[in-house]
């Protein structure tokens, strides 16, 4: 996967902070020549190296072999809309699953020179080194970030999550992978995010998964196809649920 990320950096790189074409899909979100691009050369890859595999990915839908137990999924540039803004918080996502469980995870964030990688029962790592979630158990001592406060009105959990941040420490808006990894590293204890899809999710949650933290739907579900995402450093993680369900 390395050699795969370095193509797809390089893609990523030449196209950052410059007047990249975009439109937008029918959700709304935009999608660049670099999102396509990078899509199509790790699309390319796995069919040539894993020709057997099947293949998901945000902006080329399903391919590769459908019955197959393996399947990668990919989100080619994750924060998009930072991308073509010039803020340097973007990542290429890749994660493989066997058998219905993500078993790796890779999350390449070129614009800040950062790669984040997991493997089922292996850890996980920030180029290299090995990271783990933080201790903190209480509350009050917490730092909190989440994706934009207009999702979280979507919701309506805006007074709920209120009221949390209010008993943490802090509160930023890290929003897409920034998040996650932050959690997963021991940087922040909680990260929500109201609106994901399963592309957003898959590499990351194994990445927190090895790091011993944990991430589940804003309701508790232990699924990738929820719609939402509730990542903790584990030990505040039935505490923050409560607050935001009860």
């Amino acid at each position: 996967m390395q050699g795969w990320l370095d193509a797809t950096d390089k893609i990523a790189l030449d196209h950052f902070r410059v007047d990249v074409p975009y439109k937008n899909k029918d959700d709304g979100t935009p999608v660049t020549e670099a999102d396509i691009a990078i899509e199509h050369v790790l699309r390319k890859a796995i069919e040539e190296t894993y020709p057997k595999d099947a293949v998901v990915g945000e902006e080329g839908g399903t391919g590769g072999d459908a019955k197959s137990e393996r399947r990668w999924i990919i989100d080619p540039i994750d924060g998009t809309k930072n991308f073509r803004r010039g803020i340097p918080i973007f990542a290429t996502l890749i994660a493989l699953e066997d058998d219905g469980r993500v078993v790796a995870g890779v999350a390449s964030a070129p614009g800040i020179g950062t790669r984040w990688f997991a493997r089922k029962g292996g850890g996980a790592f920030r180029d290299g080194d090995k990271i783990s979630v933080s201790k903190v158990k209480d509350i009050s001592l917490a730092e909190i970030c989440s994706g934009g406060v207009g999702t979280i009105a979507q919701t309506g959990l805006e007074e709920k999550f209120a009221a949390l941040c209010k008993k943490a420490a802090r509160h930023r808006g890290f929003g897409d992978f920034w998040g996650h990894v932050l959690v997963a590293q021991g940087s922040m204890e909680v990260m929500l995010d109201p609106e994901v899809n399963l592309w957003d999710l898959a590499a990351l949650k194994i990445i927190v998964d090895e790091a011993g933290g944990k991430m589940t739907t804003l309701t508790g579900d232990d699924r990738l196809d929820g719609g939402s995402a509730l990542t903790t450093n584990g030990a505040l993680h039935e505490e923050v649920l409560r607050a935001l369900n009860d």
